[in-house]
């Protein structure tokens, strides 16, 4: 999406903003002549993720951006409070607030610490709800203001909180955010909307969750930048309330090729969907309700009758099934070596990918009713090892979909 200078001489306060979505809307926005506050906690290099305030601010520094990088952990009410200062000592105001910072751990109730649980809750809604009451003040002064958090739809299909109740809650208390500030702040013009995610966006949190080989299968976060963009380019008054999907808000703004945000444009059509979104919902909350009546060998029969050289050839990857629930079992699936082979217990060579899901699920994925992509991301398929090589089984089920 091509800049304006709509926000030129604007004050933009991005939390986490020193990496990943935060920093790509950061340069975004100072590319269009904003003032960019970078606050986030990385003032010294971290060992395993890239980039600090500083760094960030040489980035926007050197397209010709303003920057202020200011150390703040958003759980800190004086840090918060400092930076805001700061800001508008420096630039006057603030005009638009970005509510990036956030946590996440994909865990059950039984897994999730409650030291892991306050530090979701804390970052994630209580971190939102501060810095948004500590911007307000002067967000109330300026011409167009707007609070965007990148937040999910408001989503209560139970999918969404029985395998990570702990993260559902924090990242929908942002939400609630949305909800509640749009309509407490609507008579004075400002603006407060989530942008989300259609698919997983490539940053180091993805990597740290999905491994190295998530990137194939995700977009840049260039989307979610110019999706932000557009939307705090547009009359405050016009626009509040809302839960846009990134895809879904850039096609209405006229972008029709997605395949430039993809990190694999060859991967373009079987991208990972995010969290919260209802796409395929009902088929999976239908199929993951019926009990399938076939059996697990007869299934790995009509598996055994779709494996080729061909499939060997375009695949070279060894899978482990490891099937929970009414059918039990372990099975393995060779497509690297000869023909193929298809057998139960574990493979002679190591696996490139391990699958764990329940029976039931385990039929309706091999029967097209759920996507593999879908199944990952609502938990239920487990996937270890190559996750590239695991995603290439779709090909194989969409074989097998008029056999079963």
């Amino acid at each position: 999406m091509i800049n304006t200078g709509k926000l030129a001489g604007c004050t933009i306060f991005i939390t986490g903003a020193s990496r990943g979505i935060g920093k790509s809307i950061a340069l975004k926005a100072a590319k269009d002549g904003a003032n960019i506050v970078i606050a986030a906690k990385t003032a010294e290099p971290h060992p395993k993720l890239p980039g600090t305030i500083y760094t960030a601010a040489q980035e926007i520094e050197k397209i010709g951006g303003r920057a202020l990088p200011c150390i703040v952990d958003v759980r800190d009410e004086a840090q918060v409070k400092s930076a805001v200062d700061n800001a508008v000592k420096k630039f006057g105001g603030i005009d638009i607030l970005v509510n990036n910072a956030s946590a996440i751990s994909l865990t059950g109730t039984l897994a999730t610490d409650m030291k892991r649980y306050d530090l979701m809750n804390s970052i994630n809604a209580r971190g939102t709800f501060l810095v948004s009451k500590m911007c307000l003040p002067y967000l109330l002064k300026s011409k167009n203001p707007h609070i965007v958090n990148l937040s999910p739809p408001l989503n209560m299909n139970p999918m969404w909180f029985r395998n990570h109740v702990a993260y559902t809650i924090a990242k929908y208390g942002m939400s609630m955010c949305v909800l509640g500030m749009s309509e407490e702040f609507k008579e004075e013009g400002v603006a407060v909307n989530a942008v989300w995610p259609k698919t997983t966006i490539h940053t180091a949190a993805i990597e740290m969750l999905h491994g190295s080989s998530a990137a194939d299968f995700s977009r840049k976060p260039e989307i979610m930048a110019d999706a932000v963009y557009a939307l705090i380019c547009k009359d405050s008054r016009s626009i509040t309330g809302n839960f846009f999907v990134d895809e879904d808000f850039l096609k209405k703004e006229g972008i029709t090729d997605f395949s430039i945000y993809a990190c694999n444009p060859a991967n373009e059509q079987n991208l990972l969907q995010d969290a919260f979104l209802d796409i395929d919902a009902a088929e999976i909350h239908s199929s993951g309700d019926k009990r399938q009546t076939g059996k697990l060998t007869d299934l790995f029969r009509a598996i055994e009758g779709s494996v080729s050289a061909e499939l060997v050839s375009k695949t070279g990857a060894i899978y482990q099934f490891n099937v929970k629930g009414d059918e039990a079992g372990v099975w393995f699936l060779d497509l690297k070596n000869g023909k193929g082979a298809v057998g139960k217990g574990e493979p002679n060579q190591p696996a490139d990918a391990i699958l764990t899901m329940d029976s039931q699920n385990f039929f309706a994925m091999f029967s097209g009713k759920i996507k593999p992509a879908t199944a990952f991301m609502t938990g239920k398929l487990k996937i270890t090892g190559n996750l590239q090589k695991a995603m290439k089984l779709e090909k194989l089920m969409i074989n097998l979909k008029s056999k079963i």
